[in-house]
């Protein structure tokens, strides 16, 4: 069985630690806030200026006024901070955050991401995605493994416009957890039912196996 976007997002989860200032991109990132760990403290960041978002709001909590930078509605919580997006890109640019979480369309076996642009598709811009993978300490891909044709997206090389080089540190997928090395794509955990030679088959890129590889434990 492969990990639909919410088991994806609460995997994430698992890799935010007490006391980090996390950023969550659009798509299967942001559900991570539903997610944290309790007796973990941390702060969600956005880059459209806010620190502090909280998961998501239920009906009765809506407010049309507080947004994510996916325009999406958030809850804040208490001693959340809302500021100007210049601030915001000081934040990301300064080295402040700790943890991004990103969606990705494509990813190298040496950790290139391509998120940002298909050639031809219409693109509102490229948001604050470049700067995040330039300036984060570690980042994270949430990611389905393979396309609607079932080519992969765990490539050699990048085919799509590139949003940085060398920046991903780990990828999580509907298929299995995966870390970048210098060698390749080291498998770390595979989604309850799924196969090593299923990941293989999904696979482009360098695939590092050793061992018995795990299940996830959600």
């Amino acid at each position: 069985m492969a990990l639909d976007k919410n088991q994806i997002a609460k995997r994430i989860a698992k890799e935010v630690k007490n006391g980090m200032y996390v950023n969550l991109g659009i798509g299967i990132p942001t559900l991570v806030a539903n997610y944290i760990p309790h007796g973990i403290e941390v702060v969600l960041q956005s880059e459209n200026g806010l620190l502090g978002m909280g998961p998501f709001p239920t009906e009765d909590q809506v407010d049309a006024d507080l947004i994510n930078a996916g325009k999406q509605t958030i809850t804040t919580l208490p001693g959340s901070s809302i500021f100007s997006s210049a601030d915001s890109f000081g934040m990301i640019r300064g080295e402040h955050v700790d943890l991004t979480i990103l969606g990705a369309m494509e990813v190298s076996e040496k950790g290139d991401i391509a998120n940002w642009k298909i050639p031809g598709k219409m693109v509102k811009g490229m948001g604050g995605a470049m700067d995040l993978v330039a300036s984060a300490k570690n980042i994270i891909v949430a990611m389905q493994h393979t396309a609607r044709d079932g080519s992969s997206k765990l490539l050699k090389e990048c085919t799509l416009p590139i949003t940085g080089l060398q920046c991903v540190k780990k990828i999580v997928t509907d298929l299995c957890v995966m870390e970048v090395t210098d060698k390749g794509f080291k498998l770390l955990e595979r989604a309850p039912g799924v196969t090593v030679e299923d990941i293989q088959k999904a696979t482009e890129g360098t695939l590092i196996i050793e061992g018995e590889i795990p299940e996830v434990e959600l």
